[in-house]
């Protein structure tokens, strides 16, 4: 499963995490916050902001469960620039975390006594202003 870290500073880590690992986020849903100890990063604390699942489904907060639905959208998470009042039927997955979901999108509630960029590293924004 992968990881995106996002700080307050715009700035996002990437992070892997192996699937015994990743169990520990299965049942939660998004906007529930949890103790960066679950992930190897303590002293933070985080809150689960989205994700997607191995076929590139977005979650979506108002969808319950953990299935893929059908929904009838207008705007929002799993939509692109549509017309005003169109509505479309798109395919979104419910706002559960499972074992089908590759990517969590997480934001930083909390900081730690260590900066992010010293734990993980630098982004691959800063490799390239580096050079």
């Amino acid at each position: 499963m992968k990881i995106n870290i996002g700080e307050k500073s715009g700035k996002t880590y990437k992070m892997d995490l192996e699937q015994d690992k990743a169990s520990v986020f299965y049942g939660k849903i998004l906007g529930e916050e949890f103790d960066g100890e679950l992930i190897g990063l303590s002293g933070y604390t985080f809150k689960i902001t989205g994700g997607s699942d191995n076929s590139g489904f977005p979650m979506r907060r108002d969808v319950s469960g953990f299935n893929k639905k059908k929904i009838l959208i207008e705007s929002g998470v799993g939509t692109r620039n549509i017309t005003k009042g169109v509505r479309n039927r798109k395919t979104v997955r419910g706002n559960a975390i499972s074992e089908e979901i590759s990517q969590i999108n997480i934001i930083v509630i909390k900081e730690g006594s260590q900066p992010l960029s010293e734990i993980l590293g630098s982004t691959k924004g800063d490799e390239k202003n580096a050079a």
